[in-house]
């Protein structure tokens, strides 16, 4: 079953993606649908009104996480090109709802960076409430998969040790277009992900390179707080940052990203410079 969440007028509306059509569920967004316990039974026998595919407007898959807690230094190929040794735990930092935009919106460069980066990722969809888990009951609480790319302003990211100020730059991490559940698609089954910038292919990987697989990483958070429904995890991106290139390159205004996981779909986004009276920082 593969879920969205749409833009309708001046409102948003959880829908069930069925081939030309979207049939919506009567909630306002995916995750208000996944914090009904019933949401499996509720999406798949939903009958609202319809909208066909090639009219919609997608919002970010959930447009505002409780929680997305992203995972840095997770591909066997980035780790080696940033020169590091294989973690022996997750690397964990924060990402804010207020950085989301939708699959096909623009992305934000913003002014006070000179060092956008793409990052394109895997995203774990919480679907269950989930704390101290063992790691079958980790898989049982993901609801399903996404796409998501964590743009990275690296200036920012590297003016500490932590990582936070370079990773939550608002309107700048596309992330959707749906949310593909569990019994259509395993995350942990070498997906392919690929990033493309004006249609050169900079990553392109697959998840059997991770070094923590989802369910490992759901098992992992939960015992540091609880996992709720539409809770984010950001799985970590592959080798292929611009930040790792001899030299490196960064992405500027009217470039094309794409990011895509074979299975569950692209983002589309065009990287629109932030339009300020003021610039820098």
């Amino acid at each position: 079953m593969k879920l969205a969440t749409i833009r309708t007028a001046d409102t948003t509306a959880a829908v069930r993606i069925d081939g030309d059509s979207a049939v919506e569920t009567g909630h306002s967004d995916v995750g208000a649908l996944l914090r009904d316990p019933r949401w499996r039974q509720v999406a798949a026998s939903a009958s609202g009104t319809v909208h066909p595919t090639a009219d919609l407007d997608y919002a970010p898959v959930v447009p505002r996480p409780r929680k997305i807690v992203c995972v840095g230094l997770n591909y066997r190929t980035h780790i080696q090109e940033m020169g590091r040794e294989l973690p022996r735990y997750p690397t964990l930092f924060a990402k804010f709802p207020e950085a989301l935009v939708g699959p096909y919106d623009d992305i934000t460069l913003p002014a006070a960076s000179d060092a956008v980066d793409w990052e394109a990722e895997l995203a774990v969809v919480i679907g269950a409430r989930v704390r101290k888990a063992d790691l079958a009951t980790a898989a049982s609480g993901i609801a399903g998969y996404s796409v998501i790319n964590d743009i990275t302003a690296r200036d920012w990211q590297y003016r500490s040790p932590q990582w936070l100020q370079g990773k939550t730059f608002e309107a700048t991490a596309p992330f959707g277009p749906v949310v593909v559940t569990t019994d259509e698609v395993d995350g942990s089954a070498g997906l392919r992900l690929t990033c493309e910038v004006d249609g050169e292919t900079v990553q392109q990987a697959d998840t059997s390179d991770l070094v923590f697989d989802p369910a490992t990483l759901v098992e992992y958070v939960s015992r540091i707080l609880t996992l709720e429904p539409g809770d984010v995890l950001a799985t970590g991106t592959p080798g292929g940052v611009g930040h790792a290139r001899i030299p490196r390159r960064y992405l500027t205004d009217g470039q094309v990203l794409v990011t895509r996981v074979d299975g569950i779909g692209e983002l589309r986004n065009t990287c629109c410079a932030e339009k300020t009276e003021h610039g820098g920082d």
